[in-house]
């Protein structure tokens, strides 16, 4: 869900970028009629249908077509639709992609629109509206949701192994030894004869769970991936954020992270990248084959849905530092610059932005809506499907949050850092080689 632009069709579309694209319609035309609305996920297909249709009926004149694509057919259809005119009015917009689309003119900016209608701003959980004001000043999207990370895992995988839930939420991790998180993670993972990974004549060659998932090799951000550990060291993904100009993969305290990580693999503790290529980490943890799996919020009704498996959400681990650490992620709704219908788009907007949307959202327990009081009914909505969601939210109530890295030249960023990041992950090189895909990186910004 939360995945990087081919740098092939951004360039395709800055290449190709219509002019036409900056003069949205604002004629009679533009506040009625049909108006096309995308989004990825699944999973929030039927809360937003019965929010476009509670919004056509409050609104009788505007219908909203819904499309849902999966995450790499939705870019890359959306990317060809700026620059053959046939994008849609409104689309789910993500932080690793609306710098350069606003950059690129295929966005609108809806800050008179704001204004006037007075959308409270300050509803939203805090810093989540800011981050969709581009480097120009104007404002490209409004909130809809937000995300941080946790640790899924198998209740009865624990249960068996004598790991109690309590030490689940107060693991420890360094890149040094692993902490209390890698001996967990030995410990939860079992070789094809029973052996666990902390038990002499454990086969590293020969495993038949994990004690943890790989969801790959994390590209330029390492939401699901390492982020949340490395984040815990003191580094960063960029000098400042968001707009940062300088990449810092360079850092020895990055550089360590990675070689930790990349060493379970090698111990035989999580599956070579090159097995988890096209399969699903969430169903491959359903199938039995991963104990613990650091996943998104945005996941828990697909783990927490599995027939026949009890499942944990624990906390990321405690850092260096003394503090856990998640990435902070919020996707926003957009419009196309080249719409025309303008102003029955940004109703829409707006609409989806508001309680009325986001309180339905909530009460599907899929996500956490953007709104602080959305928000903490999406909490109660889990809590009463018997799902502990606290590993989530208490990084917001305890600060604890980083930002996905908002920069420009994310396509490119990631077209350099996925085949640097996948080679040390699958152990092809060492962790010091991300030194000089670090100078490419940051060769984009001068």
């Amino acid at each position: 869900m939360k995945k990087t632009l081919g740098a092939v069709a951004v360039a395709a579309a800055v290449a190709l970028s219509l002019s036409a694209c900056s003069g949205a319609s604002s004629s009679a035309e533009a506040t009625k009629g049909e108006i096309s609305y995308w989004l990825w996920d699944a999973n929030q297909l039927p809360a937003y249908q019965q929010c476009a249709d509670d919004f056509t009926k409050a609104n009788p004149d505007i219908k909203v077509k819904i499309t849902q694509r999966g995450w790499d057919d939705y870019w890359s259809t959306l990317t060809n639709g700026f620059v053959g005119g046939t994008a849609p009015d409104v689309f789910t917009n993500h932080l690793g992609r609306y710098g350069e689309l606003a950059k690129n003119k295929q966005l609108l900016a809806i800050d008179d629109a704001v204004k006037k209608d007075n959308v409270d701003l300050t509803a939203y959980n805090e810093g989540l509206a800011d981050l969709w004001v581009g480097q120009d000043g104007k404002r490209y999207g409004l909130p809809k949701d937000w995300d941080t990370i946790g640790l899924f895992y198998n209740k009865a995988m624990l249960a068996s192994a004598g790991v109690t839930e309590d030490q689940m939420k107060t693991l420890s991790w360094n890149p040094e030894d692993g902490g209390t998180y890698e001996k967990v993670i030995a410990h939860l993972t079992v070789d094809k004869s029973g052996k666990r990974g902390d038990e002499a004549g454990f086969d590293k060659n020969n495993v038949a769970v994990y004690g943890l998932g790989l969801n790959g090799g994390g590209d330029s951000s390492g939401q699901t991936e390492w982020s949340y550990l490395t984040n815990t060291t003191g580094w960063s993904h960029t000098d400042k954020n968001p707009w940062g100009t300088h990449y810092n993969y360079d850092d020895p305290k990055f550089q360590e992270s990675m070689e930790w990580f990349a060493g379970l693999a090698g111990k035989g503790y999580m599956p070579k990248l090159e097995t988890t290529v096209g399969a699903a980490m969430a169903d491959t943890f359903a199938a039995g084959k991963s104990a613990i799996n650091a996943h998104g919020s945005w996941m828990t009704g697909q783990y927490t849905g599995y027939k026949g498996i009890e499942v944990g959400i624990a906390p990321t681990p405690v850092g260096p530092e003394g503090k856990r650490a998640s990435m902070f992620n919020g996707l926003a709704d957009s419009i196309w610059a080249g719409t025309k219908k303008k102003d029955a788009s940004i109703k829409w907007v707006e609409y989806l932005a508001s309680a009325a949307c986001q309180d339905v959202v909530a009460s599907k327990a899929v996500v956490f809506p953007a709104l602080k009081a959305s928000s903490d009914k999406a909490a109660a909505a889990f809590k009463a499907k018997g799902v502990d969601v606290s590993a989530f939210t208490e990084h917001v109530k305890n600060k604890t949050t980083f930002l996905y890295p908002i920069t420009d030249n994310t396509a490119k960023v990631k077209g350099i850092m996925e085949p640097a990041m996948d080679a040390v992950v699958s152990g092809k090189a060492p962790a010091s080689s991300l030194t000089k895909a670090n100078e490419q990186v940051n060769a984009l910004f001068k």
